[in-house]
Formats: structure tokens, sequence, C-alpha cells
């Protein structure tokens, strides 16, 4: 058990895309408003998925391809805690890890971005690609949802960090790109969005949008000081997706999609107001939607739930065990034979 009576120093593990280290120095910066004492440092560290970058992400095989090596390090005690995408986090963790907090999620829809001709979008809408347009994207999942409406796209796996891929984009590689809407608002670029996707056409990634912080399960100065940044509502939603994602024995390379929110009843908000306006209610409703979808993009089966927050991960085993019974088993049998 490692006991600590007092902290004056945290080290972050992190990716160092500009993205991860937008998200790291986020939490630093919490970090300190909770405690300016503490001195925090940000430690980049390489992953296995960002090595491998000449390969799509489903051939690479494997789960944790972003936080594999990260893991190692807290287990080393190198570092005291990782920032995560949720996105990219494992449903199982390594002996001795755990999940601390869930930060509150941004935008978790996909984005629609296109080229930029004379200060205008080239084309206006996903609706508006001409036939047989060229479409980037690294995501099985986004992939899968958007040929089952157009199957005429031509899908082109895209990977590199948001940079990398703006500038394909811009190059004239695509006609558009798809991104985590999260992602590119997060680094003040939400003016190069030509359309948000709605949940129809893209139901986003499991834990789209949020980040997570992961820290050793013992260490319980570290955990109390993680744990004032978790987020009550994005936690219970996140962890619901989780549960979908784990029954299915799914990993971000497969095409599983899912989105979980709280909503309120009227009767619930009065109480809210009157208390904290994230706390979740006896009024509170879960409400989760999920997908299985096949690598062509022929078959989708999707389903749709609802209950107590407090049943998270009940309501995420019972959304997975119906797509199962309804399709899904068969096509997740395919896409892991591929």
């Amino acid at each position: 058990m490692v006991k600590r009576k007092k902290i004056n120093k945290i080290s972050i593990g992190t990716r160092g895309s500009k993205l991860a280290l937008w998200q790291a120095e986020w939490v630093k910066a919490e970090i300190q408003t909770i405690d300016p004492g503490i001195d925090v440092r940000l430690i980049k560290i390489k992953t296995t998925g960002d090595m491998i970058l000449d390969v799509p992400l489903a051939q690479v095989g494997g789960k944790g391809l972003f936080v594999k090596e990260i893991e190692e390090s807290i287990l080393r005690n190198d570092i005291d805690i990782a920032v995560h995408s949720m996105k990219d986090v494992p449903t199982d963790f390594p002996v001795g890890l755990h999940l601390s907090a869930i930060c509150e999620r941004e935008d978790p829809r996909d984005a629609f971005i296109s080229q930029v001709q004379s200060s205008k979008f080239k084309v206006q809408s996903f609706k508006d690609l001409p036939q047989g347009a060229r479409i980037g994207t690294s995501s099985l999942r986004r992939s899968s949802q958007l040929l089952n409406m157009r199957p005429d796209l031509q899908i082109t796996q895209l990977r590199g960090n948001l940079d990398t891929r703006l500038r394909k984009l811009d190059e004239g590689q695509f006609d558009a790109i798809i991104l985590a809407a999260a992602g590119v608002k997060r680094l003040g670029l939400q003016d190069r969005i030509t359309e948000i996707l709605p949940f129809e056409v893209s139901l986003p990634a499991i834990g789209q949008g949020a980040i997570g912080i992961e820290c050793r399960d013992d260490d319980e100065i570290i955990n109390k000081i993680v744990g004032a940044l978790n987020h009550k509502e994005t936690s219970i939603a996140v962890r619901a997706e989780r549960a979908f994602l784990r029954k299915l024995e799914g990993g971000c390379q497969v095409p599983i999609a899912a989105y979980a929110r709280i909503e309120h009843r009227a009767e619930g908000k009065e109480q809210r107001a009157q208390n904290d306006s994230s706390l979740v209610t006896r009024h509170s409703l879960l409400i989760m939607d999920g997908l299985v979808g096949s690598v062509d993009g022929k078959r989708l089966v999707r389903g749709h739930i609802e209950g107590r927050p407090q049943d998270y991960e009940s309501l995420g085993r019972r959304l997975a065990e119906d797509l199962l019974s309804r399709g899904a088993q068969e096509i997740l049998a395919e896409v892991y034979n591929r």
C-alpha cells in the first residue's frame, strides 16, 4: 500500500501529440488549481500506436496500442498518473492500475472536414459529397457507418496526428476527412469543421470526447487529488459504454459504437438546482444507443436502452446482449477472422 502524508510533485505520463499534450496540460492546470503547491511535470512517452504509422490500426491487432507503454511507466513508478483519451483505453487494466477519474466530456460527435478553396468549403456537407468521393479515416467504426449510407465512397486509411491529417486533406489526397470533433475543438481548430455529423450518421466511439486519468489503485493521496476531477455524469455514461464494449469483447479497432447520456426529467431539474448541477438524481434517466457493423457497411445492428443511471453496468451489458442476439455475434466473428 502506497501511503503518502504529503505530496509536492506529480508526474503525468502522456503521448507526445499536440492533442495529448493539450489534455495533459489541462489536467495539470486542474491539479494545480486544487493545490497550487504541487509541482506537476509532464513526461512524454511514445506508444506502439505512435510508432506504427504505415499500417491500419485494425491490422496491427491487440488492445492498448496507445496506452501500454504509459501503463508500464506507472507500474515502474516512473510516473504517477496517465492522461488518456478514453476512446483509446482498453476495458481491462493491468493488475495494480485503475481509472481514477473521467473528466467532463467535450463534444462526443464526429466532424466532417472538407477542403477549403477561396475561404469556402469545397463540399458543404456530407450529403453533398460527389459520387465516389475519397474519404480519409483510420476508423473501421466510421467507415462502416458511412459506407452503409454511401457505398460509393472510397474510404482510405488516414493515420498521423491532427496536423498531418489536415495537411493531407489540404494537399488534395482526400475530398474530406472524418475526425473526432472534441480534438479539433480542443486545439482551437473548430473553424475547419465543415459539419458535425449527427448520431444517426455516425455514432461515436466508446468514450469519445472524454479524458481519463489512470493511476495506481493503492496510492491514496494521488487518488484523492485526481478523484476531484471526476465528472459524475460523464463517468457514468462512459462506464456504461465501456460495459457494452467489454461484453462485446471489442477494442478500439473494431466497428463498434455507443453513446450514453443522462437526461433529467422536468421534476428533477429543481432538485438539482438546489444541489450540485452535476448530481444524478432519482429523476434521471440513462439513455444509450449502440451499434455493431460489418467492415463493408452492408450490415448494421443497432440497439437502444434506457434505465436508472446507477444500473449503468447492467444496462451496457444488456444492450450488448441484445445486439449479439440480433446478428452482431456473426458480424464480430467475421471481423476477428480478418
